[in-house]
């Protein structure tokens, strides 16, 4: 990349503003799309009878936006943000209008991935952007806004979500996307037009990318597989596990002998950047996997229907806008953030662990009590995870490092996702076979097709029992989602306070250590 095109260009607040517009759309885009399909899924599953499927919907989505986000960033840093940006949101959305005329959960899960390679370059290519045009000390506030955008969605997602699902056909789930996204095209065409070209030296990875697909799908399959459809001890999951340390070696091998890596491995010499991305992988951990799993609890046992099971959740949403809109005022006016991600990773534990608790009567407030705790501790990581992983990467690799670190997060939800609604899986199956007397395999078959409209219609007692068995598998699911999150709060105590950079201050290497502040 030329000197040039490492050097940063100047935005005033009215055209920082006037780009945020953009993002602020295109934000919504992706955000919305997870957040509307929650609350639907429960009649997505018993309507395409696809219980054994239930990760996928989300995994396939999640595993297709993962390998796609670095791949993403490096393209924006080779061709500039705008043309690549524009291209996710167009595949994106035909991803969206595929998914809604999906016939089996096979298409479904196919075509959550089309969409999943989009939403990979929407989220990098927002943050991207934001850090061409704001550096990192005046950044914080821009970045607080963008993610408070994410609560917003994350409120305002499952609502309409719920409402589409309660009132018409869970495929509008998926094309209330393409209206949306027609506008964040046109948006996007106008405001993002000063941003600048890129280096126009386009050097692809294909083989660093062919081998992060590998290893990363192969991952995915064992946490979704193992112990359920095989046995840990299998051969088929002991062969995927060779593949997938044979793939990941092959890739770090490849990665630092490429010139143009689709992830750089030089910024994980940072440690903070390190740092910063393993708690974006528990922070995708613990926030997909509830989010995918808290709508389970309370349509099958605490009665709610789509819509107020979206509802449910806001307290959740509130608490993660508020506490990251103070966060970034909070680092804009000190420039310090070290505090943040430890108080997040405590406060997520603790969220994750009173989940771990529910019973069957569990009421809807205590449960929102306990979302917003959740919700507080996602606010204090979400952005500052980010901010820390920026401003340890040189300007001309912060499309890659951003990638990098969404890719981590993203990750992180895969991973969460895959295992929790496994583990969710398996143990509500198995509770059911011991209350009903039967086989976990009959009791798969009753509950594959089970949506919580036809659970109401069934007798009382086959209605507790049901009930019981989704609480059991929502506290084995979360008690293990607490104690991955309790690892974070030992990888936050290690984040070094470096002070961010500037306007005037000159990029540094990514291998070489920032001063430390006391």
């Amino acid at each position: 990349m030329t000197e040039e095109a490492a050097k940063p260009t100047t935005f005033t607040h009215r055209e920082i503003m006037v780009t945020m517009s953009g993002l602020v759309v295109a934000m919504l885009l992706a955000m919305l799309d997870n957040m509307i399909v929650a609350p639907a899924l429960p009649t997505i599953v018993g309507d395409l009878s696809g219980l054994d499927h239930l990760a996928w919907v989300t995994t396939g989505y999640i595993l297709a936006s993962t390998v796609a986000t670095p791949i993403w960033g490096k393209l924006g840093d080779l061709l500039g943000r705008r043309i690549t940006f524009l291209s996710s949101i167009v595949i994106f959305l035909i991803g969206s209008a595929l998914c809604g005329m999906s016939q089996n959960m096979g298409e479904l899960v196919g075509f959550r991935a089309l969409q999943g390679l989009g939403a990979g370059g929407l989220m990098v290519g927002v943050m991207s952007v934001l850090a061409d045009i704001v550096p990192p000390r005046d950044r914080a506030k821009y970045q607080g806004v963008m993610m408070a955008v994410m609560p917003v969605a994350m409120i305002g997602g499952p609502l309409v979500g719920g409402f589409i699902t309660d009132n018409l056909n869970w495929r509008w789930a998926f094309y209330v996307n393409l209206p949306l996204g027609v506008v964040a095209l046109g948006v996007c065409w106008f405001v993002l037009a000063k941003l600048p070209r890129g280096a126009g030296d386009v050097r692809i990875d294909w083989l660093g990318t062919a081998l992060l697909t590998t290893w990363i799908t192969t991952l995915v399959l064992i946490t979704t597989w193992g112990g359920s459809r095989y046995d840990w001890s299998s051969p088929t999951i002991l062969g995927l596990l060779a593949v997938t340390v044979a793939a990941f070696v092959a890739f770090v091998t490849v990665e630092r002998r490429a010139a143009e890596p689709i992830m750089p491995l030089a910024v994980f010499a940072n440690r903070n950047f390190t740092l910063a991305g393993v708690l974006s992988l528990i922070v995708g951990f613990a926030m997909f996997g509830g989010i995918t799993l808290l709508p389970q609890f309370q349509q099958y046992v605490q009665g709610s229907s789509a819509t107020n099971s979206g509802l449910l959740l806001m307290p959740m949403m509130i608490a993660a806008m508020v506490v990251s809109l103070a966060g970034g005022q909070l680092i804009t006016r000190t420039g310090h953030y070290k505090a943040l991600p430890i108080i997040g990773t405590i406060l997520m534990t603790i969220g994750l662990a009173l989940f771990a608790t529910m019973g069957t009567d569990t009421s809807r407030l205590v449960t929102g009590a306990y979302m917003a705790v959740l919700g507080a501790g996602m606010g204090c990581l979400m952005q500052t995870t980010m901010l820390i992983a920026q401003n340890s990467a040189p300007l001309n690799a912060i499309g890659a490092a951003t990638g990098a670190a969404t890719f981590l997060r993203n990750m992180g939800g895969s991973l969460g996702v895959s295992l929790l609604s496994t583990l969710y899986t398996n143990t509500l199956l198995d509770s059911l076979a011991d209350s009903t007397g039967g086989t976990a395999s009959s009791a798969g078959g009753s509950a594959a097709g089970m949506t919580p409209a036809a659970l109401r219609a069934l007798p009382e007692s086959v209605q507790h029992a049901f009930a019981q068995a989704v609480t059991d598998g929502i506290g084995a699911a979360f008690t293990w989602g607490a104690i991955a999150a309790a690892t974070g709060i030992v990888v936050a105590l290690f984040i070094r306070q470096i002070p961010l950079r500037g306007h005037t201050d000159a990029p540094k290497p990514a291998t070489e250590p920032a001063p430390v502040t006391v």
